[in-house]
């Protein structure tokens, strides 16, 4: 004989549910709270028709334990995630950084080639006659270059900013070692190495001079102390790097008009 069983499959066990009365709500309202075992929600019918075959008026609430207010709204999904997280730049403060940074790369660009379009040329063809400035009572700056001097051509900049600065006060001279016209000058002042560059008073006297390369301050400080008429300049003694003179040889010229 066949064995039945105590609890045949599809047959589920009745649900045991218990009624509670509901005291967050009105007196004429009664409310029946359905406690599942197998689910973790109760249901909570709430009717406030006091007549219990109306059912227009019942509402369902799903209430999750341990939850402290059912009615309150859940925040939406991702929310706390991206709490933390910073907004990024806009398109429209991306352009501006974007047309700010051009405009000062272009700034920088041409800055530098306005200093560095400066040519020994352009100084010689501003510069003052050399008989001119010894007569017209202006402390003098003379500059010995060469067009072939490397180093002549890296100061040029910073001896156009000086000259602008000065140039109504002081005399600005340029007098080209190739031209065979200076070679008296060359032994006054002593000429051995270029750019050679000789500080004289309003009488001609010189001050000091300053050989090579060195920083624009240098230059700039003379410069001042001449224009205020002092009795001596900073840097009366001052070499730097320089190209020797002694390679005029190979490059003079004969041009007794030429004041360069």
């Amino acid at each position: 004989m066949a064995r039945v069983a105590s609890n045949p499959v599809g047959l589920h066990k009745p649900r045991q549910y218990s009624v509670q009365p509901c005291q967050s709500f009105h007196l004429t309202t009664r409310c029946i709270q359905l406690h599942s075992r197998t689910r973790n929600y109760q249901r909570i019918f709430c009717q406030t028709n006091p007549d219990p075959t109306d059912d227009s008026t019942k509402e369902e609430l799903l209430v999750q334990p341990g939850s402290d207010d059912g009615n309150k709204p859940s925040e939406p999904a991702g929310s706390s995630a991206g709490a933390g997280i910073p907004e990024f730049p806009n398109k429209t403060v991306n352009k501006q950084i974007a047309v700010v940074s051009v405009l000062a790369a272009v700034g920088l660009f041409l800055s530098s080639r306005l200093d560095f379009g400066v040519s020994l040329k352009d100084l010689s063809a501003a510069a003052l006659p050399y008989e001119e400035a010894l007569s017209n009572g202006k402390p003098t700056v003379v500059e010995f270059y060469a067009d072939w001097c490397e180093v002549c051509r890296e100061l040029a900049p910073d001896v156009y900013k000086v000259e602008q600065q000065y140039k109504d006060r002081v005399n600005f001279v340029m007098l080209n070692v190739d031209n065979t016209k200076w070679e008296q000058e060359l032994d006054e002042f002593g000429v051995e190495g270029i750019p050679h560059f000789a500080f004289l008073d309003g009488n001609g006297n010189e001050e000091g001079n300053v050989v090579g390369k060195l920083p624009r301050q240098y230059l700039l400080e003379n410069v001042d102390a001449l224009a205020l008429r002092k009795a001596q300049i900073p840097h009366a003694r001052a070499v730097g790097q320089y190209t020797s003179a002694e390679s005029r040889k190979v490059h003079q010229v004969v041009d007794p008009r030429s004041h360069g």
